[in-house]
């Protein structure tokens, strides 16, 4: 039978990439964007959050097979925050019921290795709680320095995110219903978002002094889609909570043996 898959960015970079690589196996895939895409929707917002369930489900007839969040910005600004987190869990939790009549439901969201890097700990707090109001005011705070604070912006809602799946992939409401529910955390990828900071040899070196990569440095968006497409496909039975990164060594280079 023909899954049925919902990706969020799935106009541009790693969402496209992945639904390009869902459909060339022969799978429907409901595209979610800001254009070019078969539901319109703006994540930062919750009329937009809304619009996208109500999109899906009406495509969808109310029944899919896997769920990829996969939309996110990297601005030192508010929306950055409204997408990456709230826009995430609302794409998670608010599909969560479409995933329940199929054989084999998935869920996994996009993060990042830069929630490995430092965080601004009250944003974070704020985003654990839940409370957008207050993580959009301390984001607006940190925005007005953009060169430092604003630049924890980015690493403190992936950090956010990835740990809300640890809480919620083993619960009644994901394992207990059978969902594996998983987030993946690209290095340096080669899409829109990164054009600038990898336009120059020069520019790339920099980069990769703060974000080591050596395994094949910059790697391109369709090796992030193979995994993320593995993640959401009948395979997958048992991976629960997990955060891959997919980084050509960055996590063990950053974090090496204190994981343990």
């Amino acid at each position: 039978m023909t899954r049925t898959s919902v990706v969020t960015g799935s106009a541009s970079g790693i969402g496209k990439a992945t639904k390009e690589l869902l459909e060339s196996r022969g799978e429907r895939v409901i595209g979610v964007d800001l254009h070019g895409a078969d539901v319109t929707a703006d994540l930062t917002t919750e009329q937009g959050r809304a619009a996208m369930v109500d999109g899906v489900r009406e495509l969808s007839g109310g029944a899919v097979d896997a769920v990829y969040a996969v939309a996110g910005l990297s601005q030192p600004a508010p929306a950055t925050v409204a997408v990456n987190y709230f826009g995430a869990v609302a794409t998670l939790e608010g599909l969560r019921p479409l995933l329940l009549t199929s054989a084999a439901p998935r869920a996994v969201v996009v993060s990042s290795m830069a929630a490995l890097h430092p965080v601004d700990e009250p944003l974070v707090a704020a985003l654990r709680a839940g409370d957008e109001i207050a993580a959009l005011s301390r984001a607006e705070v940190m925005a007005k320095e953009p060169e430092s604070l604003g630049r924890l912006i980015y690493s403190s809602s992936k950090r956010a995110i990835s740990q809300w799946v640890r809480r919620q992939a083993p619960t009644a409401l994901w394992a207990g219903a059978a969902i594996p529910l998983n987030a993946i955390g690209p290095g340096i990828i080669a899409t829109a978002m990164t054009a600038d900071l990898i336009s120059t040899e020069e520019k790339k070196a920099a980069l990769l002094e703060m974000v080591p990569m050596p395994l094949n440095g910059v790697a391109e968006a369709e090796a992030v889609a193979h995994l993320l497409a593995w993640l959401g496909g009948v395979h997958n039975t048992h991976l629960c909570g997990q955060v891959i990164y997919i980084d050509g060594g960055s996590d063990a280079v950053i974090r090496g043996d204190s994981i343990w």
